[in-house]
C-alpha cells in the first residue's frame, strides 16, 4: 500500500535534507548576491534588455555554455562561493529558483544596474539596487514559510551577502553626459556623495531584514577598462587618469560607511579594495601571468573595446593571458585572483577582516 505523505511534511524533509546537506555541513548555509554585471549570472536573460550575455562566445570555458555571465568563465561570486561550499546561487528571475533552491542563496544581481535607479536605462530593464533588495525580500517571503521566524533568523545571520555596485553609475550614467544630465548637475565629489546617501540606506535595510555578515566591493580603476581606453582620452598604453581620480571620494566613502555599519550589533560588514586589487595586476602583470591589459580578449576596434563582444564572435586564444574578457569585465583568470584576495587577503585587500576571517565569527 502506498503511503501518502502530505505535501507540507515533503517539504519539511526536502528542507531538512538540504540543512544537512548546505546549513549544518558548512559554516556559511548561503551566499545573497547583489551587483551589477560583474556578478550577474543570468537575471538579464530573463528581463527586457539590451545588456546580455547568453551567447557563445561568453562562457566558452564555463563548460562550453553561455549562462548569462559576462565573462568567459566563472565570475568573482563564483569563485567565493566554491571557497565557501556553497553551490552557485540561482538567478532570482529564473522562474525555478523557488522552494529548496532557495537555502543555498539566490543571485539578484543584474547587468546594467547601478546604486541609482536611473542608471544603465538606455539598455532596458534592469533591477537596480533599490528592487534587488526589494526582490530579496520577496525571497524572504518564502524561507519565512519554509523554516520558521526563528530558524531564518541564524540562517541569515551565518549566510553571507556580497555586493558589488557602482561602475555603471559613472560609465553608464555620469560619463555619458549625451545620455544622462548627471555630470552637468554634480560635480566628482557631489556625485560620489550623492550614490554614498543612496547605498547607504539599502544596505541598512538588509541589515535590518536579518543579514549580518556583508561584503562590500568598491570600484575598481574604470579608466583602465577597455571600454574607457578606447575613448583615444588617453595616450597609447594609458589609462584615463580622470575617470581614475574621480572614483576616489566614492571607495574612501565606502570604506567610512563599512566602520559605521560595523557599529551595529552583530555586524560584520567588510570592504573589498577593488580599485587596488585590479590595480596591482594592471602595474605587475608579469607577476600574475598576464601580458594583455590594455584589450578584451573579444571585442571590437581600438582596444577591442569600442564594441563588446558579440554573438559568435572569435575571442583571443590565450584567454588565461588577458585582464579583460570584453570592453568592460574581467577574465576569468583574473577573477580568480581578485576571489583569493578577497577570501584570503590582508587589510589593505579587505577591510578590516576578509571573507574566510568573517566565517569563523559567529
Amino acid at each position: 500500500m502506498d503511503i501518502l505523505i502530505k505535501p507540507t511534511l515533503k517539504l519539511f524533509i526536502s528542507f531538512a535534507i538540504l540543512m544537512v546537506q548546505y546549513g549544518n555541513a558548512e559554516r556559511v548555509p548561503a551566499l545573497f548576491v547583489f551587483g551589477d554585471s560583474l556578478v550577474d549570472v543570468g537575471n538579464n536573460n530573463f528581463l527586457n534588455s539590451i545588456a546580455k550575455s547568453n551567447y557563445f562566445p561568453y562562457g566558452i570555458d564555463f563548460n562550453m555554455q553561455p549562462t548569462g555571465r559576462f565573462c568567459n568563465g566563472k565570475t568573482f561570486v563564483d569563485i567565493i562561493g566554491e571557497m565557501l561550499g556553497v553551490p552557485y546561487p540561482s538567478p532570482f528571475a529564473d522562474p525555478y529558483t523557488a522552494g529548496v533552491k532557495l537555502l543555498g542563496g539566490v543571485n539578484y544581481a543584474s547587468g546594467a544596474a547601478g546604486i541609482l535607479d536611473e542608471s544603465g536605462q538606455h539598455y532596458g530593464e534592469r533591477y537596480s539596487l533599490r528592487q534587488q533588495v526589494l526582490n530579496f525580500e520577496t525571497t524572504l517571503d518564502q524561507l519565512r514559510t519554509m523554516m520558521g521566524r526563528d530558524n531564518l533568523t541564524s540562517f541569515l545571520a551565518k549566510s553571507i551577502a556580497i555586493l558589488v555596485f557602482g561602475s555603471n553609475d559613472y560609465i553608464n550614467n555620469y560619463l555619458m553626459p549625451s545620455i544622462y544630465a548627471s555630470s552637468f548637475n554634480y560635480n566628482p565629489t557631489q556625485f560620489s556623495n550623492l550614490l554614498l546617501n543612496r547605498y547607504a540606506p539599502q544596505l541598512l535595510t538588509l541589515y535590518n531584514l536579518g543579514i549580518r555578515k556583508m561584503f562590500i566591493a568598491g570600484i575598481g580603476p574604470l579608466g583602465c577598462i577597455p571600454n574607457q581606453r578606447a575613448t583615444g582620452q588617453a595616450a597609447l598604453g594609458r589609462c584615463v587618469d580622470y575617470v581614475n581620480d574621480i572614483l576616489g571620494t566614492f571607495n574612501q566613502g565606502l570604506k567610512s560607511l563599512v566602520d559605521q555599519l560595523n557599529k551595529r550589533p552583530g555586524a560584520i560588514v567588510t570592504y573589498g579594495n577593488t580599485y587596488g586589487a585590479v590595480g596591482d595586476i594592471l602595474n605587475n602583470p608579469s607577476t600574475y601571468g598576464f601580458n594583455v591589459v590594455d584589450k578584451g580578449c573579444c571585442g571590437i576596434g581600438r582596444n577591442q573595446g569600442q564594441i563588446t563582444c558579440l554573438p559568435f564572435a572569435y575571442p583571443c586564444t590565450n584567454r588565461d593571458q588577458y585582464v579583460f574578457w570584453d570592453a568592460f569585465h574581467p577574465t576569468q583568470a583574473a577573477n580568480v585572483i581578485l576571489a583569493r584576495r578577497a577570501f584570503y587577503g590582508p587589510p589593505l585587500d579587505t577591510y578590516p577582516l576578509n571573507i574566510q576571517q568573517m566565517t569563523l565569527i559567529h
